[in-house]
């Protein structure tokens, strides 16, 4: 490899633009209220607009209620372990005896 070269290697060219301003909570809100003038009416597509919503807002519920429910089901779960764990420690050792003598 050269030390010392006589011709320039040229460089990546980079594209630096920077916008001004951009506020996401204006174009949320501009893309909610497109949403909302779309469903307004008794036309055939606003009654579709209005179907198609209420079936997309089931899954986007708020995600601290998802996960409290989802915390309730793990309790839950967790206590039904425990109380089957409990029984089964219960029935084998009075019972285990039992069957043991009667195969003797």
């Amino acid at each position: 490899m050269a030390l010392f070269s006589f011709f320039k290697a040229p460089q990546n060219q980079r594209y630096a633009y920077k916008p001004r301003f951009w506020d996401p909570k204006k174009e949320e809100m501009e893309k909610r209220l497109k949403y909302l003038e779309s469903i307004r009416g008794d036309s055939q597509e606003a009654i579709k607009q209005r179907l198609s919503g209420g079936f997309r807002g089931k899954y986007n519920v708020d995600s601290s209620v998802r996960s409290k429910g989802v915390s309730k089901s793990n309790k839950r779960l967790l206590m039904i372990i425990v109380v089957l764990l409990f029984m089964s420690y219960l029935i084998i050792s009075v019972y285990l005896p039992q069957i043991i003598a009667m195969l003797d």
